[in-house]
């Protein structure tokens, strides 16, 4: 059974949708005519330009509202599960039944990234929204090396102090930057052999679990996570793991 489903405007279904974008021209009449047509050759009917404006020399923004006649089928898209999260006195039990030992965590912000908010908010004792990060968990021994790390640096922190989960996180995104560097840090990984002994997991504002899968990641974490989401997600594959050596 399929569920379609439309953008939601002023009524269910209608389709309406809103669109910026920036186009290498100098403002005008003309300009907004552009961005309308354009909108039009993209596919949306009922098109009108409610915002145009130059934004520099040679350049203006347009905000523009249409209606898109197409529909997706939500119930057909799957979703990898993931553990769900436990709390931080489950997990730490949970760890000292199962592992028997602290979960060595190491975290960076990679390639030429210098936003730490997200990596910070999963390690950091404060953790976000009321959820404590990793270093407030008896279980894990964390590591948070900043920002703009390479991942030769990463890789070799990981093989030098036995890491068992990396976290690679990645803001920066214009011109699939972050995939760039996802991807080479987990070729790195393979290449020095020690790929299937961390537990790998990328995160960013368009990190999902889907892409991360793409990439070769055991997990990928987006916009609102919380620690004891990544907490528990470490500790369970690190125990399933173990399970199957046995």
């Amino acid at each position: 059974m399929s569920r379609l489903v439309k953008p939601y405007g002023d009524t269910q279904n209608d389709g309406k949708v809103q669109l910026s974008f920036t186009l290498p021209v100098e403002w005008s009449e003309a300009a907004d005519e552009a961005a309308r047509q354009l909108a039009g050759k993209m596919g949306f009917t009922d098109v009108q330009v409610v915002d145009g404006r130059s934004i520099a020399t040679g350049f203006s923004f347009f905000v523009v509202y249409g209606s898109t006649p197409q529909s997706v089928d939500v119930d057909a898209i799957g979703s990898s599960a993931r553990p769900h999260a436990m709390t931080m006195e489950e997990i730490d039990a949970f760890v000292g039944e199962r592992i028997g030992r602290k979960i060595r965590v190491a975290g960076a912000c990679i390639g030429t990234d210098a936003h730490t908010v997200g990596i910070d908010a999963i390690l950091n004792m404060k953790g976000y929204k009321g959820d404590y990060g990793l270093e407030r968990y008896h279980a894990f021994e964390t590591f948070n090396l900043g920002s703009q790390v390479a991942v030769e640096e990463l890789v070799r922190f990981a093989r030098e102090h036995r890491i068992d989960a990396l976290l690679a996180s990645q803001a920066v995104t214009q011109k699939g930057s972050d995939i760039k560097n996802f991807t080479a840090l987990g070729e790195l990984l393979e290449a020095e052999g020690i790929r299937d002994d961390v537990v790998l997991i990328c995160g960013g504002p368009r990190v999902t679990n889907r892409l991360a899968s793409e990439l070769g990641y055991d997990a990928g974490f987006g916009r609102g996570t919380l620690p004891s989401e990544v907490a528990a997600f470490i500790a369970v594959t690190l125990a399933e793991r173990a399970s199957r050596r046995e």
